[in-house]
């Protein structure tokens, strides 16, 4: 059996015998691009029905088809996991928004703070980003990745039940790491280049779902801070256990 070199995310619910159209970029990039044709085959995803090995059965660079034959791996869900940022410059911050998909976030939430320096973002062209980081990395599950929201909103609105460990630049070199060892919904929460205000760090320490820690003992971009993170609750309470 010829095995697929090509993984797509896709909207349409996938089920064996199941016919899925190509939008016109698809079909560019299957038949355009990666020289594929009829009876080639494509593995398909859609965040809940898991991965399927598809066929082509339609193939032009401007449309095409594709039929669902068997499923390959079941849909395979991230812990509830956030990833509270602050978007920095462009390219850094879709560097996080792959990272995030590709280590297991559940939701990406760009954040505005004091010192945020970035004032909007394209949340469409993010979201793009992480459909892109879990075609390459092999997942079924693509994270949300909400809207621009100011912190103190999200704070305000915080779900009952979830931890939520606060990176605090301010704690560079201290012994403060994740201690603690209970799962269920959490978030990370990664500051801007600037760091956090005096009046943002105390409201965050004095909120008892917080747990304030430290990344070792030199100061992170915050891309690099975002990934560290991630990996050391990974390491602690996700899925790498």
């Amino acid at each position: 059996m010829k095995q697929a070199k090509v993984r797509l995310y896709v909207e349409q619910g996938l089920g064996e015998g199941q016919t899925i159209p190509l939008t016109k970029e698809q079909a560019h990039y299957l038949f355009g691009v990666m020289r594929m044709a009829v009876g080639d085959p494509v593995l398909l995803f859609n965040g809940r029905d898991g991965e399927w090995r598809c066929a082509v059965t339609v193939a032009n660079k401007r449309n095409g088809e594709l039929v669902c034959e068997a499923q390959t791996k079941p849909l395979q869900m991230p812990p509830d996991l956030w990833l509270c940022f602050a978007p920095i410059k462009k390219a850094r911050t879709d560097f996080i928004v792959e990272k995030a998909a590709e280590m297991g976030a559940a939701r990406i939430v760009p954040v505005s703070t004091d010192f945020t320096n970035s004032e909007r973002i394209r949340q469409d062209r993010l979201q793009a980003h992480a459909v892109e980081a879990a075609e390459q990395c092999g997942g079924t599950y693509v994270p949300e990745v909400s809207d621009l929201v100011k912190l103190d909103r999200l704070l305000a609105e915080w779900p009952e039940g979830r931890q939520l460990m606060f990176c605090d630049e301010a704690e560079v070199g201290s012994a403060k790491r994740l201690a603690a060892s209970e799962g269920g919904p959490w978030a990370i929460l990664i500051g801007p280049e600037g760091g956090f205000s005096d009046a943002e760090r105390a409201r965050l320490r004095a909120l008892p779902f917080a747990h304030v820690v430290s990344l070792g003992p030199r100061v992170l971009r915050a891309d690099t801070a975002a990934v560290a993170a991630m990996t050391l609750w990974q390491q602690s309470l996700g899925d790498w256990q």
